[in-house]
């Protein structure tokens, strides 16, 4: 992954690859996760990157992605011509397609039957990237341009009802484009397509596995590290988790956890960290308890990005003396107290993405994320981190590997600051025993009708809304839950799950009749976007 395009570090892994050139497209994280499903490693990188810089790869083949743009606008991203000249496969998808259709010599212009969502899509017998699948194939489109006239040596590979060229291809030089998104869900034989693309026409070997991560990974932290000692702050939740365990399965006890309980945990987060971590794994564990320090801090605090900045500055406060009380340890014991150099993340690639500023990538910022935007100088630490290259599913494959038990790799994703983002408006005492008695309820009951593995996330919500109601035939004017449970594939997308009525009945009625305090439940059908899955 380019740091020039996603500020992300240089990528540690050395084998064969399929590059991604991203032009802004929504879906580019789900193209380098569809190949990789295929067990070949993708990177994706800027569309800045020049053919110089891939030519020092071991790059197989080359992705142009979609984009928001049109070819032939000022100021749209255009990509490096001498790519066509390294002599590797190139597919185009959508923008990617029109890209290379305009730089070797064809016409893109502006289309007056514009194609959006599902289509037919029929292909030219023959062509290798449609080998052992049907003729027609539903597909999904998302365009307003098309190739008007194809580049000298290319042919059309297929047709849809308003494009003649709906994907073309030059076999001599193994150029390749689709003016629809084989990479989503909508084209159902997608991956196929993609995996034809790869495997025959690339002829990448299938060596990409979390098992050869694991072991590729390992020796990079050994490398990085050395001798010296490395502090991870342990949140208990699926990216730290899977980062620790394969930090201490490359370094041993040279790794120090510290677990920081803000006050803004779920119920019985702590002791289910202790247990794994300490008894379990025998990780070295640090146990601090700063929850009066953060809420004393988020008292009278509203506004959710204020309450984010407030909770990771607080966090590394809290770090900065545990660390120092780690060092002050190790050198009473007489060792040099000042090895502790690294500080381990559980970052992953979508974290990444979704808090770049635009000025850097095409993705808008969201919302800050708690991994990343640096941590201040004065903490003089080198950062370890492992799964940056990774999506969340094969953080989870990484897990179940390194024999994390079940209830921590498969836990649904926790947001950073915690409960303090699932309260809308001020944080106080009372309003988190609310909350954490309702998420309670609402995480027992999805396990115990087995929904909870089979959703992305369900959680608990509270409203800083109070409503009348009745009880016992008295007046009540109590607060409101909202039920959030969304399915999604890594987070960067999402729908509401059509849960069955008698479960979100039992759901509200154990929370209206068990969590003093609520007389009401309301269930979030909003998706992503435009929603986010946390309400902060």
């Amino acid at each position: 992954m380019s740091a020039a395009s996603h500020n992300a570090p240089s990528d540690s892994y050395t084998g064969p690859r399929i590059l991604i050139l991203d032009f802004g497209s929504q879906y580019t994280q789900v193209i380098a996760r569809r190949v990789r499903e295929c067990q070949v490693y993708s990177q994706i990188v800027s569309w800045k990157t020049s053919a110089k810089e891939i030519k020092s790869q071991p790059v197989k083949g080359i992705i142009l992605s979609g984009g928001p743009a049109s070819v032939y606008a000022k100021n749209a991203p255009h990509v490096d011509p001498a790519i066509f000249k390294l002599g590797v496969p190139v597919l185009g998808i959508c923008y990617g397609m029109q890209l290379m259709g305009h730089h070797l010599g064809g016409k893109v212009e502006h289309s007056t039957e514009r194609e959006y969502g599902a289509g037919k899509f029929v292909a030219r017998a023959g062509c290798p990237l449609f080998k052992s699948l049907p003729r027609t194939l539903d597909v999904w489109n998302s365009h307003g341009d098309k190739i008007t006239k194809l580049p000298p040596g290319f042919r059309s590979a297929g047709h849809t009802e308003n494009s003649p060229s709906a994907a073309i291809e030059h076999p001599e030089k193994h150029f390749y484009g689709l003016q629809f998104h084989p990479e989503v869900a909508h084209t159902p034989r997608g991956r196929e397509i993609l995996e034809n693309f790869v495997t025959r026409i690339c002829r990448c070997p299938q060596e990409w596995t979390m098992g050869s991560f694991i072991e590729n990974a390992c020796e990079e932290i050994r490398r990085q590290v050395g001798n010296e000692k490395v502090v991870l702050g342990l949140s208990g939740g699926v990216d730290s988790s899977v980062a620790a365990a394969l930090i201490h399965r490359a370094i041993g006890d040279q790794l120090t956890c510290i677990f920081v309980n803000n006050g803004l945990l779920r119920s019985r987060e702590a002791q289910v960290v202790q247990r794994v971590f300490g008894d379990h794994f025998h990780v070295k564990l640090k146990y601090v308890d700063a929850s009066e320090r953060f809420l004393s801090k988020l008292k009278g605090v509203t506004d959710p990005e204020r309450k984010r900045k407030i909770i990771g500055s607080e966090f590394v406060r809290v770090f900065e003396t545990a660390t120092r009380e780690l060092k002050a340890e190790e050198k009473k014991s007489g060792g040099r107290g000042s090895q502790y150099r690294f500080l381990a993340q559980g970052t992953l690639y979508p974290d990444v993405i979704e808090s770049v500023s635009i000025s850097g990538n095409p993705a808008a910022l969201i919302k800050s994320h708690h991994n990343v935007g640096g941590l201040p100088e004065r903490m003089k630490f080198e950062l370890v981190e492992p799964l940056r290259q990774l999506f969340k599913d094969e953080v989870r494959q990484v897990g179940l590997q390194l024999d994390l038990p079940r209830e921590i790799v498969h836990r649904q994703p926790f947001p950073g600051p915690g409960l303090a983002v699932r309260i809308l408006g001020e944080i106080t005492p009372e309003r988190l025993r609310i909350l954490r008695d309702a998420d309670s309820i609402v995480v027992a009951e999805m396990k115990a009708s087995d929904w909870y593995y089979r959703v992305w996330q369900s959680f608990a919500v509270l409203l800083p809304v109070r409503s009348v109601g009745v009880m016992g035939d008295e007046r009540t004017y109590e607060y409101t839950i909202a039920i959030r449970i969304v399915e999604s594939m890594d987070g960067m997308t999402a729908d509401w799950v059509r849960l069955p009525y008698d479960l979100l009945a039992r759901i509200s009625g154990r929370i209206i009749n068990e969590v003093k305090g609520v007389n009401r439940v309301c269930y979030d059908v909003s998706s992503k976007p435009p929603s986010t899955i946390e309400w902060e």
